[in-house]
C-alpha cells in the first residue's frame, strides 16, 4: 500500500541538531570545548570514554546553567558536569561523571504545565524500568526529581541510527532490521496493568484537528468509523498496545550488544502501530523501508491496518502543523531560521528545505488519507 516514495527529493532535513553520537550521548570526540568559565574534567575506569570540555556559566545562560547544576547535585550530589550536550528553551542536558561511571542529566527550562507533565511522565516511565525491564535495552535510572523536573540516567553507548528527524538517506538494511526488531519487541511487551497511562486521546485529537481546518469533514467521518470499529473489534480481541510514543531513528541507539531506546516521555498505550507510522512517517526517503513497516503493521489483519493508518493520519498531521508553524515564524522573523536550528525542535536552517519537506508531508498525508477511505469501503 505504501511503496512509493514522494516525487520530492529533498535535501538534508535536519529538525533537531544532535551531536555525532546521537540524542543525550554525544560522541566526546565531536565535541567543541565551549569558551568561558570552568575546567576540564577527565573521567576514568575500566570502559569508561575519556570525557573533557569546558562549561560556560558567565551571562544570562550561565546563571541558568549553574541552576540547573545545583538541581542535580540535590539530587545526584556525586555528580560532576563535564559538558552542556543540548540546550533549547525548554531544556538543558549535561553530560558528566558519577564516581567512575559517565552519565547524562537532563532538566527542564520551561517549567509550564504541559512540558512538566511530559517532563514527569518519562521520570515515571524510568522509575517504572527499575522494577518492570523492557524487552529492550535502556538507560539506567541513576536519580530523578519530578517536583523540579530533573532526571540523571547513565549514558549508553552506540550510535544514533539517524542524526535527523527525517533522514535523507534509507538507513543501512542492517540498521533497520535492528530498528524494527527493538520497536517489534517493545509493541509485544505487557507491562502490569495501571503502569503506563494512555498519552493519546484519539477521539479528542482528531476533533482538534478537524476544528483547526487540518481534517476536512470527510476525515473527520472516516476517522470515526474506523476508531468505531477498532473499539468493537478490542472489546472482543484487545486492541491496545505498548508504544515508545516517539520511535524516532534519532531515539534509538544501535550498539554491539543492540538497540537502545532512550526519550520514554510519550511512552504508554496507543492504538496498535503507532511506533510504525511514527517511523513511516520520517522515512520518506526510504521506500522499501516504507515497504515494510507497513508490511509489518498489517500482517496482524484488517483491523491491525485500519489502526496503523488511524495512526499514520495523526502522525502525519502532526508533522506537518509543526513544520508550518516553523516555516511561519522563519517567515515573520527573517533571523528565525539560524536561531530556531538550535532553539526550536520543529525548525529547520533553511526555508527552501521546510517547504520540500512540507510538500512531501502534504503528498504523504494525501496518499494516507486515499488509504483511509479504501479500508472505510471494505468495512
Amino acid at each position: 500500500m505504501y511503496t512509493a516514495s514522494s516525487s520530492v527529493s529533498a535535501p538534508p532535513r535536519p529538525l533537531r541538531p544532535l551531536g555525532a553520537g546521537g540524542g543525550p550521548y554525544l560522541d566526546p570526540r565531536a565535541t567543541v570545548p565551549a569558551p568561558g568559565i570552568g575546567r576540564t574534567r577527565r573521567v576514568a575506569g575500566p570502559g569508561a570514554p575519556s570525557l573533557s570540555g569546558r562549561l560556560d556559566l558567565s551571562g544570562p545562560q550561565g546563571a541558568q546553567l549553574r541552576m540547573a547544576i545545583a538541581s542535580v547535585h540535590r539530587i545526584c550530589p556525586e555528580f560532576n558536569p563535564v559538558q552542556v550536550l543540548r540546550r533549547s528553551g525548554r531544556s538543558v542536558l549535561l553530560v558528566g561523571s558519577t564516581g567512575r561511571a559517565t552519565a547524562v542529566a537532563k532538566c527542564l527550562l520551561d517549567h509550564s504545565p504541559a512540558w512538566s507533565e511530559r517532563f514527569r511522565h518519562e521520570i515515571a516511565a524510568y522509575r517504572a524500568f527499575v522494577r518492570h525491564r523492557p524487552p529492550v535495552r535502556v538507560p539506567r535510572l541513576i536519580a530523578a526529581d519530578p517536583e523540579n523536573c530533573t532526571l540523571v540516567i547513565e549514558r549508553m553507548p552506540g550510535r544514533v541510527a539517524a542524526l535527523t528527524r527525517h533522514p535523507s538517506e534509507a538507513p543501512p538494511r542492517a540498521d533497520l532490521r535492528a530498528v524494527l526488531g527493538a520497536v517489534s519487541r517493545v509493541n509485544a511487551w505487557r507491562p502490569p496493568a495501571g503502569l503506563f497511562d494512555a498519552p493519546l486521546d484519539y477521539a479528542a485529537r482528531i476533533a482538534r484537528y478537524h476544528e483547526l481546518g487540518l481534517f476536512t469533514d470527510r476525515d473527520l467521518g472516516d476517522l470515526q468509523k474506523l476508531l468505531h470499529g477498532l473499539a468493537v473489534a478490542g472489546g472482543r480481541q484487545g486492541m491496545g498496545q505498548f508504544c515508545h510514543g516517539d520511535a524516532l531513528l534519532s531515539n534509538i541507539l544501535l550498539s554491539p550488544t543492540g538497540p537502545v531506546l532512550v526519550d520514554w516521555e510519550h511512552a504508554g498505550w496507543y492504538l496498535p502501530g503507532y511506533d510504525l507510522a511514527t517511523l513511516w512517517a520520517v522515512l520518506g526517503d526510504a521506500p522499501v523501508a516504507r515497504r515494510q513497516i507497513s508490511q509489518l503493521a498489517q500482517v496482524a489483519g484488517p483491523a491491525a491496518r485500519d489502526a496503523f493508518l488511524v495512526n499514520l493520519m495523526l502522525v502525519l498531521t502532526r508533522e506537518i502543523r509543526t513544520y508550518e508553524t516553523a516555516l511561519q515564524r522563519a517567515m515573520r522573523d527573517t533571523s528565525a531560521p539560524a536561531r530556531t536550528a538550535q532553539e526550536r525542535p520543529g525548525a529547520l536552517s533553511s526555508g527552501e528545505e521546510q517547504r520540500l519537506l512540507l510538500r512531501r508531508l502534504h503528498d504523504d498525508c494525501a496518499m494516507a488519507r486515499s488509504a483511509v477511505r479504501a479500508a472505510v469501503g471494505t468495512r
